[in-house]
């Protein structure tokens, strides 16, 4: 039996990882600044993280949801702590495509009304609803399209609320800072404006923090820096370090009734595990400071660099933007320098998505790296 051929590969075969470092079969040692699409949060076989993970399973691995499991209790209780989201409720997932589908099916619920709004370069999945959110129509089925979606551009707050007059819209999903689409951020003047406006028209503000949320940008969301509140938030990606977990929460206001929501694996005691061992090590080395310090340090490295034409992004979730194509140049930093970076939709811009572990001494190998692509 063959592989579904639907990834295009890099010819590498990784076989170990440890913190930033990947390694393969031939034990070519790689710097990781992609982390895997930004879900290595706490740097590859972190001990408290295979501690934690070894430990649960030689005591229970799973069982469904039909019974009391301490584990997503202690998991809700992490979270409102180091995030300070106080008195949300918490849905747990598998996956970020799942987080938003629940997300987008809970408003609907809520509100009674079936229309979505999204934005233009926004990716929020690959499942029915949150795909047909995605800017991206070539993954979209025609069994996707029936749902009704309507796109914006970034800060278009009168397309936005001439929508929204016709009443039928049950949710605005949004990135803060959005991935694939190449790093661009919302100002806080139209995420205010959002808030404003779906409170007026009886409709939910989805804050998508699936890429970079969970500490990634410094702050623990990165909607947090605009000073609003979501009625729902989605999660996933670094929650769990590469265990499969996701997760919603919630606003006090929505209320649960059983059956609302379900999943089998959904918030499972291994996937708990993980995502307690991440907020943990997070917690204990400091990773969101971290993550501002070498931010700060990474950029000022690019304001060196002549043909970076832009710096986009914030804390460790940054994309560096050229005048043409970076295809040969991440072909390069990989194959010739061992450095692994990201891609986005502008097909100008290198994304670096590190786990929140790196160090300075790490980005100076990067652009070491890079200037001497850049020759």
């Amino acid at each position: 039996m063959s592989l579904f051929d639907v990834y295009p590969l890099f010819d590498i075969t990784p076989v170990k990882a440890k913190d930033v470092y990947v390694y393969d079969k031939n034990g070519v040692e790689y710097l990781d600044l992609y982390g895997g699409h930004a879900v290595i949060s706490i740097g590859h076989s972190h001990p408290e993280y295979v501690c934690s993970l070894s430990n649960q399973l030689n005591n229970i691995g799973f069982y469904s949801n039909s019974i009391q499991n301490p584990l997503q209790v202690e998991l809700a209780k992490e979270i409102e702590s180091l995030s300070g989201c106080k008195d949300y409720q918490l849905f747990l997932c598998n996956s970020g495509a799942e987080a938003n589908e629940n997300a987008l099916k809970l408003a609907s619920f809520h509100t009674g009304k079936t229309k979505v709004i999204a934005f233009k370069n926004g990716f929020h999945g690959r499942t029915s609803a949150a795909v047909a959110a995605t800017d991206n129509t070539k993954i979209i089925a025609p069994i996707n399209a029936q749902q009704e979606v309507e796109l914006f551009e970034l800060g278009d707050l009168e397309g936005v609320k001439k929508a929204l007059s016709k009443n039928d819209v049950c949710a605005i999903i949004i990135e803060t800072i959005q991935g694939i689409g190449g790093l661009d951020e919302v100002t806080t003047e139209f995420l205010k404006g959002l808030e404003s406006l779906s409170t007026q028209y009886n409709t939910l503000l989805i804050a998508d923090e699936i890429q970079c949320g969970f500490g990634r940008t410094g702050d623990f969301f990165a909607y947090q820096k605009h000073g609003i509140t979501p009625d729902i938030i989605s999660m996933a990606k670094g929650m769990g370090n590469g265990f499969p977990i996701g997760g919603i929460l919630i606003h006090p206001s929505i209320k649960a009734s059983y059956g609302l929501l379900g999943t089998t694996f959904g918030g499972n005691h291994l996937a708990c595990a993980a995502s307690l061992a991440v907020l943990k090590v997070m917690r204990c080395q400091n990773l969101m400071t971290n993550a501002k310090i070498v931010s700060e340090y990474f950029i000022k490295k690019a304001k060196t660099v002549p043909q970076i034409k832009t710096v986009k992004g914030r804390g460790l979730m940054l994309g560096l933007e050229f005048d043409s194509s970076i295809t040969a140049m991440r072909k390069n930093l990989i194959f010739n320098h061992h450095v692994f970076t990201g891609s986005a939709k502008n097909p100008n811009l290198l994304r670096i998505l590190p786990p929140l572990t790196l160090q300075k001494k790490h980005v100076d190998v990067f652009f070491e790296a890079l200037k001497k692509e850049l020759k």
